[in-house]
């Protein structure tokens, strides 16, 4: 199997077809055709479905793909490993809403600072919709809220979060379950760790039975709190960059409100643009690690 092959068939699938692939490549169409022919007699499987001048992937083609972007990328590394050359490319990166308003904006200038030559693309949504992301390779990467159960995702503890239960500022302090009996819940749609994590507190099985107002933003969520719309639980974080937020924060047992966000990628599939976020990352948790031993360290503790 030739690697030359192996990186057009990625490039015609990735185009849509061979007159595209060709255009990226700067090669004629008729070399793409022979290229992708010398592949499939290699493999001895038809990797596309062909009608008429459109090429669709074939089940062998999609998993031919997926060990295609695995070598490629693993080529990439070692290229960038050996050469010692400073990370280049498109770095498509997923986020919660809530790590992309409190915690990104710092790191992500430091990122920028560090690998100009790295393009960043950030795209926000609930936990389960970024996990599936990445696992399907529409994100290189993702911070998430909880350590990832999907096989082949590797990940990185990134942040330390803890969960409030917000409420309006005349509401009763809310120190059990049955202190939100009859209000209604303001949360992000399903997929939202943060939510299940408020479902578990409740101890239902379901939210079904209750009124629930989902939103999809944070300074929404958080202005209906404050006019008395429901409760809601978010990361403390983010309501201390809202310190003209007007609700009530009521606290919950540490068990289900402390939580820890991965960054999370496909495993043995690290492109350079990953493996210098990884790289970061990595030096952020030391450089928090050397703070908290600093503060330890003056209160004796």
């Amino acid at each position: 199997m030739n690697f030359t092959d192996l990186q057009v068939f990625k490039a015609v699938v990735e185009e849509g077809g061979i007159v595209k692939a060709a255009h990226k490549l700067h090669r004629v169409p008729s070399n793409i055709s022979t290229r992708v022919k010398q592949l499939e007699t290699a493999v001895g499987v038809p990797l596309f479905h062909r009608d008429r001048q459109r090429l669709h992937l074939s089940p062998s083609g999609e998993l031919l793909l997926g060990y295609a972007e695995r070598l490629i990328g693993l080529s990439e590394e070692a290229r960038h490993a050996v050469s010692g050359a400073a990370p280049r490319g498109l770095l498509k990166l997923g986020a919660l809403e809530s790590t992309a308003a409190s915690r990104l904006s710092g790191i992500l200038a430091d990122f920028h600072r560090r690998y100009p030559d790295v393009h960043l693309e950030l795209s926000t949504g609930t936990n389960d919709m970024l996990v599936s992301a990445v696992a399907e390779r529409r994100l290189d990467a993702a911070f998430i809220a909880e350590l990832p159960s999907a096989r082949g995702l590797a990940h990185l503890p990134a942040f330390r979060e803890s969960l409030v239960l917000i409420s309006c500022p005349d509401h009763p302090p809310i120190t059990s379950p049955g202190d939100a009996e009859g209000q209604s819940l303001i949360a992000f749609p399903h997929g939202c760790a943060y939510r299940r994590v408020l479902q578990r507190w409740l101890k239902r099985e379901s939210l079904a039975t209750l009124r629930v107002l989902e939103l999809s933003s944070y300074h929404a969520i958080v202005a209906c709190v404050a006019a008395g719309a429901g409760i809601a639980l978010m990361p403390e974080a983010v309501l201390d960059a809202m310190p003209q937020a007007l609700v009530r924060r009521n606290r919950i047992p540490r068990a289900q409100s402390e939580m820890v966000t991965p960054l999370i990628w496909r495993e043995g599939e690290v492109s350079p643009p990953v493996l210098a976020l990884r790289t970061l990352m990595a030096l952020v948790a030391k450089g928090l690690a050397r703070k908290r031993e600093g503060r330890r360290m003056k209160t004796g503790r």
